[in-house]
């Protein structure tokens, strides 16, 4: 295996999880607005957060690639129901954007589910131990 073969998956990985932190953290840092954006689609705002602790945790999962097939298959999960209950206005162009980049975030968790961490992960490292 050459070194783009190992390094394309990790940075691969950071990249889908860059999402999923920066807005976990984004909750954390204006849960007012946030529990208003989550109530304006009828769910509790409460809700604001554990799912930023999801997010976080999950991405820093897929990050390091800890338990990364679980990490993708529920991060793949979380961004359907977000999609559905958030971005489903298609006829508003911004939304059908999000659903799309939502869309295509997903196949790309999927992606991941199918042929796991790749290079420089603790999956990885866990295997060969």
């Amino acid at each position: 295996m050459n070194a783009i073969q190992k390094l394309a998956p990790a940075v691969g990985r950071v990249l889908i999880a860059l999402p999923f932190l920066i807005a976990g953290i984004g909750k954390f840092s204006a849960p007012e607005a946030m529990a208003g954006y989550i109530q304006s689609v009828g769910l509790p705002g409460f809700l604001l957060y554990p799912s930023a602790l999801f997010e976080v945790l999950a991405a820093l999962a897929l990050i390091v690639g800890w338990q990364t097939r679980w990490a993708a298959l529920l991060l793949a999960g979380f961004t359907l129901l977000a999609t559905a209950l958030f971005h489903n206005n298609l006829g508003d162009q911004m939304q059908q954007l999000f659903f799309l980049k939502n869309l295509a975030i997903t196949g790309g968790l999927l992606y991941i589910l199918t042929v796991g961490a790749g290079g420089f992960a603790v999956d990885k490292r866990a295997a060969t131990a």
